[in-house]
């Protein structure tokens, strides 16, 4: 098995990215459904780009031309669903800093009100 350097700079780079995903969960920061989500996803891309004949394949049951075309198709769907799932994060996130701005806001004003017992 030859692998060319396009092959070996892509093996490398997706090997230290799975390593800080396995890290990053090991430390608590990447949730084990993270883990196997981005664990399955770079493994898949290391298997393929180890052994590229494995998407032409792979196109073919699709009933996709080539494998070049299926790792596209493949890839925009998945980048589609992560920005659908940033989106989600992010209006959450808007949805919480208004809520909590609010709660300040109101907090504020009670504060700065003048007690029944100082008016008299």
């Amino acid at each position: 098995m030859n692998l060319t350097i396009t092959q070996i700079f892509l093996f490398l780079f997706l090997l230290f990215a799975l390593s800080r995903v396995i890290l990053r969960f090991k430390s608590g920061e990447v949730s084990s459904r993270g883990l196997i989500f981005w664990g399955l996803l770079f493994s898949s891309a290391i298997v393929v780009v180890i052994v590229p004949e494995l998407s032409g394949k792979i196109a073919t049951v699709l009933g996709i031309g080539r494998g070049a075309d299926a790792v596209i198709y493949t890839s925009i769907v998945l980048l589609f669903y992560l920005v659908f799932r940033l989106y989600v994060y992010i209006q959450d996130i808007r949805y919480e800093i208004s809520d909590l701005v609010k709660k300040l806001a109101l907090k504020d004003i009670d504060e700065k009100k003048p007690s029944k017992s100082a008016r008299h």
